[in-house]
């Protein structure tokens, strides 16, 4: 029942994830854009700060240890983003006046790993399926914990998920017109997501000792994704109307993750 809870899970984030992104990007949806990176950093905040960390706490692991690895996680993720940008600038110049035009075409969309966008489509996808693998390993990590766990990290995933793929779906766009052609590359890196849940599953189930650890570290990629991706892309000097929006999605976000706990219990 938990393997088949954690197939299902990881899915719904790496395809459905996908799909929303091509959604937003192919304009069905895109004046929603904003208010989506909004409720995205409320939930992924809210999964983390009242659900991951929490239940990662309670065991018998030193909270020492947690926080240490909490900082450890954060800083992972800010020295992988490092890496992906020395790896990718050297071929900027090549992409930087199509996208210069592409954002003054009207159709600019935020992208929750922007710098994605200098790379090679090739090279995206490859990254976007590492990147899908592990978070199938955190989302097989949170259903062994607690289902009802499993479910809200399968929904903070896919809300993260979102504006990234989207990034990977301009990239592709940018090498050919043909939408259909992006939509399925993107989405077979998207079902990785299925794979790094299984064996996150087989990996679980051996060190189950370890199981805090993994909750904390699915906790510091939600944390470091909020901070330091979406919120930044909403740090904009705008109308009182529209930052009351912002932040009305953002305790969307917050609001949204409390009812699916509060359902899935």
């Amino acid at each position: 029942m938990i393997l088949l809870s954690i197939f299902l899970g990881t899915l719904c984030a790496g395809i459905g994830s996908v799909w929303l992104a091509a959604a937003l990007s192919f304009g069905v949806l895109a004046r929603y854009t904003q208010h989506m990176l909004s409720m995205a950093a409320g939930a992924l905040l809210a999964t983390a700060f009242m659900h991951l960390l929490p239940e990662a706490f309670e065991s018998q692991a030193s909270a020492h240890d947690l926080f240490l690895t909490l900082l450890v996680g954060l800083v992972f993720f800010f020295l992988l983003d490092k890496a992906e940008l020395w790896h990718h600038g050297h071929e900027h110049g090549m992409h930087s006046h199509a996208e210069h035009d592409h954002s003054h075409s009207g159709h600019e969309h935020p992208s929750a790993h922007g710098h994605h966008a200098v790379g090679g489509g090739w090279a995206v996808l490859a990254g976007d399926s590492v990147h899908c693998f592990g978070d199938g390993v955190l989302i097989a990590s949170a259903f062994m914990a607690d289902v009802r766990l499993g479910v809200i990290a399968s929904l903070a995933v896919l809300a993260h998920e979102v504006p990234h793929h989207m990034g990977d779906l301009i990239v592709l766009r940018l090498g050919s017109p043909d939408k259909r052609v992006a939509l399925v590359k993107v989405s077979m890196a998207g079902s990785v997501t299925a794979l790094g849940g299984f064996l996150g599953y087989w990996l679980v189930e051996q060190l189950q000792d370890y199981l805090p650890y993994f909750l904390v570290i699915a906790s510091s990629s939600f944390v470091y994704v909020a901070l330091a991706d979406l919120i930044p892309q909403l740090q904009k000097r705008l109308a009182l109307r529209q930052t009351a929006a912002q932040i009305a999605w953002l305790l969307a976000g917050i609001f949204l993750v409390t009812i699916v706990s509060g359902l899935a219990h």
